[in-house]
């Protein structure tokens, strides 16, 4: 692989390019443009080349990029080649979702431990796995190898936990509470928040419906204009 840094930007983008690759790969497809790869992810063509080049992959003209190369140039980039350790902190109707993925395996992500400190949860069996108490959390991450700790707990615990699971000694946390974490420096840390993700579509929804409502408008004001003409009269004034 290339030694040349890979930018921020392209590191968001590049999970992007490989869930669409491997599509392409289920359908058999061996080789795709960059006109074709940058079309089904909605970026132009010149980023898509650009990017590709910090893996040390530029494609044959006339041709494209090998499918499968570039699969496996991606996964590694990203560093899904081996398996990563991951801890579900929260068994709540999110976490056990999570937990019930089995996406996660098939990209390199082990679920390795769920805790939780409901007593009416723990002990109990999601996904195969025997739910544990948070206070086990230590000696977890030490047997367990935990590289990545999920955090799907309620809000105002969100942060002790996180303190917790750093600790501990994961340097990777993914944090679907709804809150603001701080954590050291060394400590990488991503959020998802479902309800900014909802408000944004339902952003979309309401330009899309205002723009539907005022095509029927526009589209009732012409066959109006139309019958005035035909009857020779004049059209209104809108």
């Amino acid at each position: 692989m290339s030694a040349r840094p890979i930018p921020e930007a392209t590191v968001q983008r590049l999970p992007v390019y490989l869930r669409m690759l491997l599509d392409l790969a289920d359908r058999s497809t061996t080789t795709v443009s960059s006109e074709a790869l940058a079309s089904s992810v909605g970026v132009n063509p010149a980023k898509i080349r650009k990017d590709l080049s910090f893996l040390g992959s530029y494609g044959t003209r006339g041709v494209g990029y090998d499918v499968d190369y570039l699969i496996h140039q991606i996964s590694r980039a990203l560093g899904l080649t081996h398996d990563w350790s991951t801890a579900i902190v929260g068994l709540g109707n999110l976490g056990q979702a999570l937990a019930n993925y089995g996406g996660f395996a098939e990209r390199g992500f082990r679920i390795a431990a769920l805790l939780d400190v409901d007593p009416d949860l723990v002990g109990q069996t999601v996904a195969g796995h025997e739910v544990l108490h948070v206070d086990e959390l230590d000696r977890v991450v030490k047997e367990e190898e935990i590289a990545i700790g999920v955090l799907t707990v309620p809000e105002r615990r969100a942060q002790e936990v996180a303190d917790r699971l750093v600790a501990a000694g994961v340097t990777s946390i993914l944090n679907f509470a709804p809150s603001l974490l701080s954590v050291p420096e060394h400590v990488s840390l991503r959020k998802v928040d479902l309800s900014i993700e909802l408000q944004v579509l339902t952003f979309y929804e309401q330009r899309r419906q205002a723009e539907q409502a005022l095509g029927l408008r526009e589209h009732a004001d012409a066959a109006a204009d139309a019958d005035a003409a035909a009857s020779g009269q004049e059209p209104e004034p809108t």
